[in-house]
């Protein structure tokens, strides 16, 4: 049971899960399956949180069937680039544990399209050599199912809880800190192992052509304390230089569909009709994500476009049919009445398209049992889509669960005027607030992010973005919240102004147009194949942020 020590309540729990969404639920998962006592903690409401909570239209995995590419060897040939921070060990984990997910997942009710000789419908995607993509029914309703049965085994769940800090012991990560968004009160969450899973894409420090932050392909809730709590802890990150995503998106909607509409065998045309991507990859519209971008942006510089459009109108009826009134509704459920005031029809009209937001994503650097250069620490959050995120919040688990088994872990006393000093840091401004608020304080950050860090960018104008961003940090002592709503925008706020400097610190040391990311670098027009090894390491060194290059280390093998 939880306890009440001088203003905090103390929660005790073998494996303490930081973040509730799809990489969260397949931790607890793992954890109760290896019978461990478990606590979910999440600023939103389990039931409904994270990217998942909108809804998904496509699982991935490879099923090693006869079809072509569908080997786990495959999936470790695709995914094993040094840039992108992956490893065959790891990825091979991802790939064996794909079925077990999968049967959980029908096991709640999650329905997976069929063929009708029983097998899954799938589809290709994205630069993959092979269908890896399963077709899903009814996905916006995937987080409701799957929370249902992990409450109902067990887990404990701290809903509306925003953590902002890591508690460490002797050396090892054995907590954190955080308040009820809706209530002010302040928690404490111990576990023998912790389980980050705090959403490794932060997609808020940009804005699109709406204007709208929160009109986004990724939860606007998440701003990077994925990143910010262990790198203030000490923690390695990787791949803040290569892992910047953007996609391309129906215009204005906010959210892309685009591996279901690409998979589908959509066309993309730009201002003149003309097929622009045939001139970019060997794969076209079906071309890795990022590589889609850079070919949308490069016809955007040769003036063939904005407008740009997807074209469906030559896909079967029954392929649309399922594109249409399932797979789009299932990402974003208002699909069907953005079409209706467009006044478009996919089977008559090819549907206008815009150049996405950018997020930030990155890697906090783990080793082959998912542990974080911070002991304690295990990584959920390791792969892309809702496949990698449920299969490696549960691998992050069973590693940390077989570890605790072995080596017992003890929590000492709390150190009171430690937890005391991160109270009133959080509450300063409520309490001491000056005269900016959350709005203008964020609104900042993204007129520097949109206008320096964009599709194209250069060294000088990177180093012109520090110096703003460092101009904005000085108004933190100055922020002002009047209620727990504003105190929360202003902590996400705090988060997305680290991670945003970080990023742009390592992009700056990347002196290439790297194939893995969709920004095209002015000043370094081309690959460096001397980088194309190499990932760029960052970590707080004394108060200051230090970067390196590696090729391997206990965390990359």
């Amino acid at each position: 049971m939880p306890q009440s020590v001088n203003g905090f309540t103390v929660h005790e729990t073998d494996v303490l899960v930081l973040g509730a969404a799809a990489a969260g639920t397949g931790a607890a998962l793992a954890a109760l399956e290896a019978g461990r006592r478990v606590l979910l903690v999440d600023k939103g409401k389990f039931e409904s949180c994270g990217s998942i909570g909108g809804g998904n239209d496509h699982f991935m995995a490879v099923l090693n069937t006869d079809a072509p590419f569908d080997t786990t060897a495959d999936f470790i040939n695709f995914y094993e680039k040094p840039n992108w921070g992956l490893v065959p060990d790891t990825i091979r984990q991802w790939a064996e544990v794909c079925p077990h997910m999968i049967e959980f997942l029908e096991s709640v009710g999650v329905e997976f399209r069929r063929n009708p000789d029983g097998s899954y419908m799938r589809s290709q995607g994205f630069g993959q050599p092979g269908s890896w993509w399963i077709l899903i029914k009814d996905g916006e309703k995937l987080k409701t199912k799957m929370s249902r049965r992990i409450l109902e085994m067990g887990a404990e769940c701290l809903n509306h809880v925003q953590v902002t800090k890591l508690i460490s012991q002797q050396g090892r990560i054995v907590g954190a800190v955080g308040f009820n968004v809706l209530t002010g009160e302040f928690h404490v969450m111990l576990g023998k192992a912790v389980i980050l899973c705090l959403g490794p894409v932060a997609e808020r420090g940009w804005t699109n052509s709406t204007g709208n932050p929160f009109n986004c392909m990724y939860p606007p809730s998440v701003t990077g304390s994925h990143f910010v709590l262990p790198y203030e802890m000490g923690a390695e990150l990787a791949c803040l230089d290569t892992l910047q995503g953007a996609t391309l998106f129906p215009k204005s909607f906010g959210c892309p569909g685009m591996n279901g509409i690409t998979g589908s065998g959509a066309h993309g045309l730009n201002a003149k009709g003309e097929r622009y991507m045939l001139n970019y990859h060997a794969m076209t519209e079906q071309a890795p994500r990022g590589l889609l971008m850079q070919g949308t942006v490069r016809e955007q510089l040769r003036q063939a476009g904005p407008p740009f459009y997807m074209d469906m109108r030559h896909i079967d009826d029954v392929t649309r049919d399922i594109l249409n009134n399932d797979l789009m509704p299932g990402d974003k459920a208002t699909w069907f009445e953005y079409c209706e005031q467009k006044g478009f029809d996919i089977a008559t009209s090819p549907m206008e398209i815009e150049i996405g937001s950018i997020s930030m994503e990155g890697r906090v650097l783990r080793n082959k049992n998912f542990q974080s250069t911070l002991p304690g620490l295990y990584v959920g959050c390791s792969f892309m889509s809702f496949s990698g995120a449920i299969c490696g919040g549960y691998l992050a688990a069973r590693h940390a669960s077989e570890e605790i088994a072995s080596a017992p872990v003890e929590f000492l006393a709390l150190n009171e005027e430690e937890l005391n000093e991160e109270k009133a840091r959080v509450l300063r401004p409520m309490l001491d607030g000056g005269d900016t608020t959350y709005q203008l304080f964020e609104s900042a950050i993204h007129q520097v992010m949109n206008y320096y860090m964009g599709y194209t960018r250069n060294e000088k104008g990177m180093k012109q973005a520090l110096a703003s961003l460092e101009r904005i940090e000085k108004l933190t002592d100055d922020l002002r919240a009047e209620n727990l709503h504003e105190l929360m925008r202003i902590h996400e706020g705090l988060d997305l102004l680290k991670l945003c400097r970080l990023v742009v610190m390592a992009s700056m040391e990347r002196r290439e147009t790297s194939l893995c990311t969709m920004a095209i670098r002015g000043d370094y027009p081309d690959p460096d194949k001397n980088l194309a090894d190499k990932i760029l390491v960052i970590q707080k060194v004394n108060g200051s942020p230090k970067m390196h290059w590696e090729v391997k280390s206990e965390y990359l093998r």
